[in-house]
């Protein structure tokens, strides 16, 4: 059975705290593992959290401030202690290569793994296409280059059993119908029904602005930074990020399924604020305020 869920390493912004380490999510997407911004202490934070260096096939890097990208030097050079067998590629915005390679190469180790690099420049872009999943992404509004990213199933159909036992097909029939598109003069579209991808986006340090609407549009999940609280809104503007209000606004108006605010201020120590305020804000759907080492699924598709 397929998988699909995310694993939170971390969730502070810019300072770490006691609770929160720098941030560093995961997205584990039928057997693959997407690495999103492993700031500092990622490498530890997959040790605590159960994720191998093996289970990552792409790194996919927002930006290149510090709580964004610091532990990329641990995490690739985990990647060739342990001997990854598959390449792993990495994600980042153009601007930032000279960034990405110092980090890369910080210090001495032994290169064992393949590591591609495939930047993001202009407004965003396609970046990968599996079977699993295609990778977007589009430019956000940081006073840095900034990049979201989205990922999404390719749509699909849904067998219906009693439609498919209507017409006397079963067992390996039903795998040759699929793979034909007909069967005894019984089509796919007699024993099935559209079956709409899943959709993940991933948007970190931005204010509003067309990329962010872009990625969360009708997303299954959508893991998003809510750095301040709405009281602070014109220091989130100020620096380039979202309120706890306005990143639910986004999510209600947006049809997103299971919203998950991120990327705290130090500032806050109640984060229950952050779930008051996105109600609030009128999103009336699955809410999660990160917590370190959490792990949420990607909820299941609604018929």
């Amino acid at each position: 059975m397929s998988v699909r869920e995310l694993v939170v390493l971390g969730t502070a912004s810019q300072v770490p705290t006691r609770h929160r380490n720098h941030n560093g999510y995961v997205l584990l997407w039928d057997g693959e593992g997407l690495l999103f911004d492993p700031g500092e202490g990622t490498q530890r934070q997959m040790v605590r959290a159960g994720v191998a260096a093996h289970d990552l096939n792409r790194i996919c890097v927002t930006h290149f401030h510090g709580d964004h990208s610091l532990g990329l030097a641990g995490v690739i050079q985990r990647i060739n202690l342990d001997q990854v067998p598959h390449p792993v590629t990495a994600h980042y915005p153009a601007s930032g290569r000279r960034f990405f390679e110092r980090l890369r190469y910080a210090t001495a180790y032994r290169e064992t793994v393949e590591l591609a690099q495939e930047p993001v420049s202009g407004k965003g872009r396609v970046l990968a296409e599996t079977p699993s999943y295609t990778l977007e992404a589009r430019r956000l509004s940081h006073p840095v280059e900034s990049y979201g990213y989205r990922v999404v199933e390719p749509d699909g159909r849904r067998m219906l059993p009693a439609l498919l036992a209507e017409h006397g097909i079963a067992g390996p029939d039903v795998g040759r119908l699929q793979k034909d598109g007909v069967l005894g003069g019984v089509t796919l579209a007699d024993v099935s029904e559209p079956r709409r991808g899943q959709r993940f986006a991933f948007v970190m340090d931005t204010r509003l602005c067309d990329g962010v609407y872009a990625l969360a549009e009708g997303c299954d999940m959508l893991v998003i930074e809510s750095t301040f609280t709405d009281e602070d809104a014109a220091l989130a503007a100020d620096h380039g990020h979202l309120t706890a209000g306005q990143a639910a606004r986004v999510a209600a108006e947006s049809g997103v399924r299971h919203l998950v605010l991120t990327h705290f201020s130090q500032r806050y120590a109640d984060p229950e604020v952050f779930e008051r305020q996105a109600r609030a804000a009128g999103y009336d759907g699955e809410l999660t305020v990160a917590r370190d080492l959490t792990r949420v699924p990607v909820p299941q598709r609604k018929r």
